[in-house]
């Protein structure tokens, strides 16, 4: 037993031994070369080649390609590289041949922001904020009416959350789609045009196709509200026009909202209409009531169509009416009872 711990203890020191020469001498060897690899799910990147080439000059002092390797801080490189904002991650390795792979991750936008002062930033799927960039424009949901702050508190970094979890639905982007297990249409990265934030931190989207404006409430259930939300495109809409609503209400849960487009207006129109009725009606009454006090009416007085009497607002319909001329019904005079004091009374014949 003894025997076979000596020898399992003599092969490890071996092993070990080989190990640390062949490190030795690999560390005393040049770079041979390197490559440059840039992941992501999109096609075209907001950095490349040339910006890592000049970063890890800049973090070796020198050309990487015939540098020693044992000169080569790979820890150092690597986080040069993260630290970059446009890099979610790197890694970086030598193989057998001496040549240095370089493995960069870009950070992909997954919403543009606008503030309520103007300004404007990427975010990603870590909620990180990414600055524009010159070379291209990302093609993510904008959500506008953002709070301008230099500090954010927790709860905005719940709107934070509320507005990644919408746009990765609305972006349809496979994989970080698997990460928070929600399937979705690719129909809305199209139909989408951009979302407001409201003061009360509520959801309101503007859509291409169709003058309607959509209530989503808040960021909670964003599945089930598209649902509903495409249930009414296909049933209702479909059929009766997308710009017959002005707003579509998909917030509370199992129902849908819809104004009809002009309702409201409506609505408002006719409470008007009758409260400037109402009060002309009284005006009216008002200066009739001190005419009629004043001196007895003895002839049926002709009303032009500019004014409205009582009677002619109350007549039914089968009741015809000029528009002209409107005839209105004349009052009792205070004396028509009385008998008439300067006629001459009757005198009787007197007889003999």
């Amino acid at each position: 037993m003894m025997l076979w711990v000596c020898i399992g203890g003599g092969m490890l020191s071996l092993m070990l031994s080989l190990l640390i020469a062949a490190i030795g001498k690999k560390n005393r060897e040049d770079c041979t070369d390197y490559t440059i690899a840039i992941k992501g799910s999109a096609e075209k990147f907001f950095i490349n080649a040339d910006d890592i080439r000049k970063i890890l000059r800049s973090g070796a002092g020198s050309e990487l390609k015939g540098k020693k390797i044992s000169e080569i801080d790979l820890k150092r490189l690597e986080q040069l590289l993260r630290n970059n904002i446009w890099i979610r991650k790197a890694e970086m390795w030598f193989d057998n041949k001496n040549v240095l792979h370089v493995e960069v991750y870009e950070r992909e936008p997954i919403a543009r922001i606008f503030t309520n002062a103007g300004n404007s930033f990427y975010i990603d799927s870590t909620e990180r904020k990414i600055p524009l960039s010159d070379r291209m424009s990302a093609r993510v949901p904008v959500f506008t009416g953002f709070p301008d702050k230099k500090v954010y508190s927790a709860k905005d970094s719940l709107l934070f959350t509320d507005v990644k979890n919408l746009a990765t639905y609305i972006k349809n982007d496979p994989f970080w789609m698997s990460q928070v297990a929600i399937k979705n249409d690719p129909f809305w990265m199209s139909q989408v045009a951009q979302v407001n934030i409201t003061t009360e931190r509520n959801f309101e989207l503007s859509p291409v196709v169709g003058n309607h404006l959509v209530k989503l409430g808040n960021g909670k259930d964003i599945e089930k509200k598209f649902n509903r939300l495409m249930i009414f495109y296909k049933q209702v809409l479909a059929q009766k026009g997308f710009d017959s609503y002005s707003t579509i209400d998909v917030q509370y849960t199992g129902q849908v909202i819809g104004t009809k487009r002009g309702s409201e207006k409506s609505k408002v129109d006719t409470v008007m209409l009758k409260r400037r009725v109402d009060e002309m009606l009284k005006q009216m009454q008002k200066q009739y009531d001190s005419v009629a006090a004043i001196k007895p009416i003895t002839e049926k007085p002709t009303i032009s169509g500019s004014q409205v009497s009582t009677s002619s607002l109350r007549a039914t319909k089968s009741q015809p009416t000029n528009p002209n001329a409107l005839k209105a019904e004349s009052l009792p005079s205070k004396n028509e009872n009385k008998p008439n004091e300067n006629k001459p009374k009757a005198v009787m014949k007197k007889t003999n």
